[in-house]
């Protein structure tokens, strides 16, 4: 059984000191002074964070009210990762018509998702609507020009290098990629 000792009081302004006490080495510890206070710990290390998910550029929660405000967050974060030009419209564009989407068709509001994996910006676009027909989904046909909808998925692929749909009756998950850096050129699949 560890022996207690009493703490003997320590000036205040003290530069500090230790009291070691215990049974055995193996269950001794140690109550520490620091400036006349006590703690029984080492002072804290300086930190280093490290985001769960360290590529992670952006997660917001969105409505209509987000939308202009999102989109220029998505722009400079895509800009900061190496697209420019054609590219960074093209994939600004196609995120903007799935964060459209979501707020025409999914419910009002959306979650935007954008990180940077293996040479890819990804960005995710999630909401709570009803989800999309599988008629829908599998129509891949350019919509007539004369159409007041329906162009939000179909720019979304043709604008970026990948997407990937999934969809049912508690919401749609819409993720988008775009090569950068060395890449860039590499798994563009517009069709012209």
């Amino acid at each position: 059984m560890p022996q207690r000792v009493g703490l003997p009081a320590t000036p205040a302004g003290a530069a500090g000191g230790i009291l070691t006490y215990g049974g055995n080495t193996a269950n001794t510890s140690e109550i520490r002074w620091r400036d006349g206070a006590m703690t029984n710990a080492d002072p804290p290390a300086p930190r280093t964070v490290v985001p769960i998910e360290p590529s992670l550029l952006i997660a917001e929660a969105f409505g209509q009210a987000q939308v202009t405000e999102l989109r220029h967050s998505v722009t400079s974060c895509a800009h900061a990762c190496g697209l420019s030009g054609q590219r960074l419209d093209d994939f600004v564009l196609a995120v903007n018509e799935l964060i459209t989407n979501a707020v025409r068709h999914g419910g009002g509001r959306g979650r935007l998702r954008l990180w940077r994996q293996a040479g890819h910006l990804l960005c995710e676009v999630s909401d709570h609507g009803t989800g999309i027909s599988a008629r829908r989904l599998d129509d891949r046909t350019r919509p007539a020009p004369d159409t007041a909808g329906g162009w939000g998925l179909w720019l979304a692929r043709e604008l970026s290098d990948s997407m990937e749909v999934e969809t049912g009756a508690a919401g749609t998950t819409v993720r988008i990629s775009a090569a950068v850096g060395e890449r860039e050129h590499i798994g563009r699949h517009r069709r012209d």
